[in-house]
């Protein structure tokens, strides 16, 4: 198993698959760092060799990627609710962000269902 950036990736899926395992890098990113890195797409991360895993390492070093990018998220997301704009309300309330109906939907968002009593007549 190759380790990257503290992450083990799967050494039996192809090496543009294996790096979206690290968190901050998707498919656009990690193709662009197998094309930079000069390493073909379809090999499997078990048929790289210690110089195609430094050269790779090398690549993703370049980015903000785990630890440092969560952190960074967190300290938006909090800087955004210090301000007291509405998507901080939102985040506070735990409510979605992004104009979406919260009638019917968002069950994601607001979690189970807590039902409220009936009033008698």
């Amino acid at each position: 198993m190759a380790r990257i950036a503290g992450i083990d990736i799967p050494k039996n899926k192809r090496g543009v698959i294996a790096l979206t395992y690290i968190f901050g890098i998707g498919n656009s990113r990690a193709k662009e760092v197998l094309a930079n890195a000069k390493i073909d797409e379809s090999i499997k991360v078990q048929d790289w060799t210690d110089d195609q895993i430094a050269a790779i390492r090398e690549q993703v070093g370049t980015f903000t990627i785990e630890g440092e990018l969560r952190s960074e998220v967190q300290l938006s997301i909090k800087r955004l609710m210090d301000i007291g704009c509405q998507r901080g309300i939102r985040h506070r309330l735990g409510l979605p962000l992004r104009g979406q109906r919260t009638k019917n939907n968002s069950r994601t968002r607001k979690g189970k269902r807590k039902t409220v009593a009936n009033k008698k007549k």
